[in-house]
Order: structure tokens, then C-alpha cells, then sequence
């Protein structure tokens, strides 16, 4: 089994841990939407789910085609 020979101090053991860091999301703008999301996501906007500034998905023909 495993086991250490000599302490870690805490100042050795936190200079380990600088290197994790929390980062906080790009966030992106949609050209055509102006609606703010996460870079490389799809988002939805008013029934239409949009990639890139280009409609992927959109359900509002669809509840129009079942009413």
C-alpha cells in the first residue's frame, strides 16, 4: 500500500492546487438572433433552435401543421 514518507506542507500542497481554476463560460452573441449564448452550443429562440446564425430545428411549423 501506498504511503508517504516525509509530510506535505500545506504551502507545497496549495502550490499544487494553484493550477485548478473555476473559468467562466464564453458567452457568444447569435448574428441573427442577438439572442447570447455559449460558443459552440445550439440555443433555442422563439420555437427555432439555431447553430451558428443557420435554423437547425424548427417546431413552430410543426404546431402549425398538428392545429
Amino acid at each position: 500500500m501506498a504511503h508517504p514518507k516525509r509530510k506535505i506542507s500545506r504551502t507545497r500542497r496549495d502550490k499544487r492546487r494553484t493550477h485548478y481554476k473555476a473559468s467562466v463560460p464564453t458567452i457568444a452573441t447569435c448574428p441573427t438572433t442577438g439572442e447570447a449564448h455559449l460558443y459552440h452550443r445550439a440555443h433555442w429562440h422563439e420555437g427555432k433552435l439555431y447553430y451558428r446564425g443557420q435554423v437547425l430545428i424548427d417546431n413552430s411549423e410543426v404546431e402549425e401543421n398538428l392545429a
